[in-house]
């Protein structure tokens, strides 16, 4: 089974990861943002990656350790998980429409970690986390999952 589990500690925060590539989109989030929390639960989800992610971080200050640090220790679980790579399909794409929206992502798990992100948003805040913080958890998971990704 493809599986990986990262634990990730700074002074800012303490984070654990267990991703199962092969599950069935089983999951148990908690990191203290609501709204990172079901986007999580979504990846999770609709990728059908198994993902269990425990985060405590200085949330009394801000919530930009907290997001950037679970995207870095996510992408190096999944990382850790696709090891060598052997008999994965490199490149993928997909198109996502909900109501107004229309999201398209491509990705190339390259092991050149890039982000192109083109996506703004009408709101500056979602429940409450701030939707600035969205582009820095895909940098910090392309950077630390060695993907190419373009949203």
């Amino acid at each position: 089974m493809r599986t990986a589990t990262i634990s990730r500690a700074t002074k800012e925060t303490s984070i654990d990861v267990t991703v199962n590539l092969d599950g069935t989109g089983t999951y148990n989030v908690s990191t203290g943002i609501g709204f990172l929390d079901h986007m999580l639960e979504q990846l999770s989800r609709h990728s059908l990656i198994d993902m269990d992610v425990k985060a405590v971080g200085d949330l009394h200050i801000d919530q930009h350790h907290t997001t950037e640090d679970t995207g870095i220790a996510i992408g190096e679980a999944i990382a850790k998980a696709l090891g060598d790579k052997a008999g994965i399909r490199r490149y993928g794409d997909a198109l996502s429409p909900m109501d107004e929206t229309l999201t398209r992502v491509a990705l190339d798990i390259s092991g050149r970690p890039y982000l192109v992100w083109k996506s703004s948003f009408s709101q500056t805040r979602l429940g409450e986390m701030d939707t600035e913080l969205f582009s820095h958890w895909f940098h910090s998971f392309a950077g630390s999952a060695g993907i190419t990704l373009h949203v």
